[in-house]
């Protein structure tokens, strides 16, 4: 049953408890922004940052036409072909025949898209680390632990919204 529709008792103390979640998640949100704005806009070779999203699900994902990497952004159509462009002639990303659909093209990342992928998460992982190197072990994997869940449980919120949508439009 979707989120949406089922009943729970949720207490005033819960509700406060989200509240500065919520508060905290934004204030977090915020300070990931500043610092990506402080690395700038575009990379050392030149490349949009946000175009690195591309990169990122093509390596995890496989490779996939325009307008899966789209939905999967949340982006528009354009914004992916412009930033796909850029990783292409950039040497990042390549254009191969759709083996479904021979008149279709996948985007997949080259060799040198894996390499560039490899150093800008060693350079994160860096950057993280000194963050949290004056935590304690145990608070580090902790924070993994419950960021691991929170994630989880937004994604099954967030299925369930789109179930939740997709039963009304049907009965609509």
């Amino acid at each position: 049953m979707a989120a949406a529709t089922r009943e729970v008792a949720i207490t005033a103390g819960e509700l406060d408890l989200a509240d500065e979640l919520g508060m905290q998640l934004v204030r977090f949100m915020r300070a990931v922004h500043k610092a990506k704005a402080g690395v700038v806009t575009h990379g050392q070779d030149g490349i949009e940052r946000a175009a690195y999203a591309i990169l990122f699900h093509l390596i995890h994902d496989g490779p996939q036409r325009t307008s899966k990497l789209a939905e999967s952004l949340h982006a528009e159509i354009s914004t992916i072909s412009r930033q796909s462009s850029s990783l292409v002639q950039h040497g990042l990303v390549e254009r191969q025949a759709d083996p479904e659909d021979g008149r279709a093209c996948l985007l997949a990342p080259t060799s040198e898209g894996l390499r560039v992928f490899e150093e800008n998460r060693r350079q994160r992982n860096q950057w993280l680390a000194e963050v949290l190197a004056d935590w304690p072990e145990e608070d580090r994997l902790t924070l993994n632990r419950l960021l691991a869940r929170l994630n989880s449980g937004i994604e099954t919120s967030i299925l369930q919204m789109a179930d939740h949508g997709s039963a009304e439009a049907k009965g609509a």
